[in-house]
């Protein structure tokens, strides 16, 4: 999974004008990209924090808080994108952080 092109579809809040996208090489830069999600959003509500800490459990409010998420994952072997569902992203986004904190 680590090498291939990952679209992530998300829609923030229920105002339809909200629906967009973030497009990565891999899967595990998609991961890291909804982590960035995550981050920039505690820096807008804690400006002064200068360290940030959050647990996983924080991570999947988050996730769970979007009205839509989804990924768009390519296959070489079908030449198409194969779509995943947010409890996916976030099993995918448990073992990459676990991998993380091993290294």
């Amino acid at each position: 999974m680590a090498g291939r092109h990952t679209i992530i579809l998300m829609q923030p809040s229920h105002n339809r004008g909200t629906r967009t996208f973030m497009d990565f090489n891999s899967v595990n830069h998609a991961l890291d990209g909804i982590c960035g999600l995550y981050e920039r959003k505690i820096r807008d509500i804690n400006p002064m924090v200068m360290n940030l800490t959050y647990d996983i459990n924080d991570l999947y409010n988050f996730i769970d808080g979007l009205t839509d998420i989804s990924a768009l994952v390519y296959d070489q072997s079908l030449h198409a994108f194969l779509p995943y569902d947010r409890r996916w992203i976030k099993q995918k986004m448990f073992q990459h952080l676990k991998r993380l904190a091993q290294q």
